[in-house]
């Protein structure tokens, strides 16, 4: 890794990219991807918007997800193609703060959210006849306002993460602000912050994603029970990618955020917390309209092999 000395506030991003004529292909390449999947993202908002028929909590839930995928590429992207389309690899002390809070935001809501969705198929499924009094439009509100509210709540342990002092290098090994890969650079104890942060995880991830995997096991059993075929097959389409989804966007996130920060090593965060990659298959739920939106939003999985020779 380059060495780049504290001769001012701002932190390095040592980016995705090398400047050689191979980081220019990967860089165009992603690049297009992530429009074709902001395409996908717009596209699949404003169909849910205008079709009235689509006008359910599901698909309300499904819309939110696609919106924070929008809001993921504004927040990090920009940066990173700025800084290698002009070589300058620098981010302000301020600006990195802010990246590193809307990341951490959007990162609990989708977490919330997904949990909401595993709700919202629980009670479809196992009751089906309580569905419209359980998830009622009114409920969907509070569960999506609920969990920006609860996301804002917990970015703001970003601001005390700034106030460690950051000695020597500033260079950060990623290609975004992210809070583990900016505490390697401290030069003192953070362990305390580090325990905060752990217990953090645990409500915040480890606690959702054990309410999900408990409420799709009910599922299971309750989808077995079922004489019609076609009931089991629907029922089995739907939660089967979800699942997927959440395991894929928990996991990496598990592993970055609830890890000492002696066991972060230089580039492994930058590969396991690629939002872009890591959310390929969001959105893959029951309707054909979805899978066919499906098509566009999976391109995103040709960065994962991109990723594993870059790094």
């Amino acid at each position: 890794m380059e060495t780049y000395n504290q001769t001012s506030n701002d932190f390095i991003l040592i980016g995705l990219f090398s400047p050689l004529g191979t980081g220019l292909f990967l860089f165009i390449f992603i690049v297009l991807i992530l429009l074709m999947a902001l395409f996908g993202n717009l596209s699949m908002i404003l169909l849910i918007f205008l079709d009235t028929h689509l006008h359910t909590p599901m698909y309300f839930l499904l819309s939110q997800l696609s919106f924070i995928d929008l809001n993921y590429v504004s927040t990090i992207v920009p940066k990173m193609a700025f800084n290698f389309l002009f070589g300058n690899k620098s981010i302000s002390f301020i600006g990195c703060g802010i990246q590193s809070f809307f990341f951490l935001t959007l990162a609990v809501v989708e977490a919330l959210l997904l949990t909401s969705m595993a709700y919202d198929r629980y009670v479809a499924i196992c009751f089906p006849l309580h569905y419209p009094i359980r998830i009622s439009k009114r409920v969907c509100v509070l569960m999506i306002t609920g969990s920006w509210i609860m996301g804002s709540i917990k970015s703001f342990h970003t601001a005390y993460a700034l106030h460690f002092p950051f000695c020597g290098s500033r260079a950060i090994d990623h290609f975004f602000c992210e809070v583990p890969a900016m505490l390697v650079l401290s030069c003192v104890d953070t362990t305390h912050y580090e325990r905060t942060a752990y217990a953090s995880g645990v409500i915040f991830l480890f606690i959702p994603s054990s309410l999900i995997f408990a409420s799709y096991v009910q599922i299971l059993l309750t989808v077995l029970q079922m004489k019609s075929k076609e009931a089991r097959k629907k029922s089995f389409s739907t939660c089967f990618f979800h699942m997927i989804v959440v395991i894929m966007y928990y996991l990496p996130f598990i592993f970055t955020y609830m890890r000492p920060k002696k066991y972060h090593t230089p580039g492994q965060d930058k590969f396991i917390r690629n939002k872009d990659v890591l959310d390929a298959m969001k959105n893959m739920l029951r309707s054909s309209f979805l899978h066919k939106m499906l098509q566009v939003k999976s391109l995103k999985y040709i960065l994962l092999s991109i990723f594993i020779i870059n790094i």
